[in-house]
């Protein structure tokens, strides 16, 4: 049976061993799907990472099998649909974060509080729907580094090619409207599972 080429190792404070069922269920999938990780993680264990493109539910499934292969420690922000009993539990043990988009609430203020309060904090986010384009990415995870004062890791799922890939680090200058294009611009040879119609 083939391997999964070597793996990134993320920062030791970044690391969580769940034991070796979980270690192994991750990497099976990931082998079984022919997917492979490319880059490295940034040498500081506190950025927000952005998960891109997000085309298709099979994303969440993939990013678990992740975050298993690599033992890596991570708090991500999900639809409160998600934290339905069964899974609630088992959701909030992965680092889910539910967040009610329906109503106004100090999301950013909350996770910039938690940035300053740990010396290590990966905190993922997808900056867009899966039915909307990536010219309609949301912001929350700009205004959630520029507050924090941390880094931001772009990670790509690219179906294409079967490759997740950490992209360059990308520091924010505190100017949206400058940096969001060239974040974008980060995942133009990124293929999500389903393509968008040009100028989506």
């Amino acid at each position: 049976m083939s391997r999964l080429p070597t793996l990134p190792l993320p920062p030791s404070g970044l690391h969580q061993p769940r034991g070796w069922f979980w270690r192994t269920l991750g990497r099976t999938y990931l082998r079984l799907g022919g997917w492979r990780i490319e880059g490295a993680f940034p040498a500081h264990p506190r950025c927000v990472a952005i998960v891109a493109p997000h085309t298709s539910n099979w994303d969440f499934l993939l990013g678990i099998a992740v975050v298993f292969a690599l033992e890596l420690r991570v708090s991500w922000l999900g639809k409160h649909a998600l934290f339905r009993a069964p899974f609630t539990r088992f959701l909030k043990w992965m680092g889910g974060i539910p967040v009610d988009r329906r109503s106004s609430h100090g999301v950013v203020g909350d996770c910039t509080r938690a940035f300053a309060a740990s010396p290590s904090l990966l905190l993922a986010v997808a900056p867009e729907g899966t039915r909307k384009g990536v010219s309609q990415w949301k912001t929350g995870f700009y205004r959630i580094a520029v507050e924090a004062g941390v880094p931001i890791l772009p990670v790509g799922f690219d179906y294409r090619t079967h490759a997740v890939r950490l992209l360059p680090v990308f520091t924010p200058t505190g100017d949206l409207e400058r940096d969001l294009p060239c974040l974008q611009a980060l995942f133009s040879e990124v293929h999500g599972l389903r393509e968008r119609p040009a100028g989506a």
